[in-house]
């Protein structure tokens, strides 16, 4: 998709109300299993959230509540990224250390 049609396209999105928004989404994910070439991927953690929001909207819960809880998610999320992400560094830091030590080697003991 050019950015143009996507620009375009979040700009209308923006201007409905939340409940024609996911009306949109409804038609969006029939398209999608009709004509897509190949399913749009989400993270795990995308998914998982994506699964709960079909599930309160099945539920009929009201769209308010909806929206506090996938903003409570939302940031559950960024908190989850920015936890791996310092895990990541912390691993790949002590990796550097390790290379940097250098190498004795061990004499074995004498009988």
């Amino acid at each position: 998709m050019n950015d143009i049609l996507r620009d375009r396209l979040l700009r209308k999105l923006d201007a409905l109300p939340e409940d024609k928004a996911y009306q949109v989404l409804d038609y969006v994910e029939f398209l999608e299993s009709k004509y897509a070439e190949r399913p749009a991927g989400a993270a795990p953690f995308q998914r998982v959230a994506e699964t709960l929001e079909d599930t309160l909207r099945a539920g009929r819960v009201p769209v308010n509540i909806i929206r506090g809880t996938m903003d409570a998610v939302g940031k559950a999320g960024k908190l989850l990224e920015k936890v791996a992400a310092a895990g990541k560094a912390a691993v790949e830091e002590a990796q550097k250390a390790s290379a940097d030590k250098p190498k004795v080697e061990e004499t074995p003991p004498a009988q």
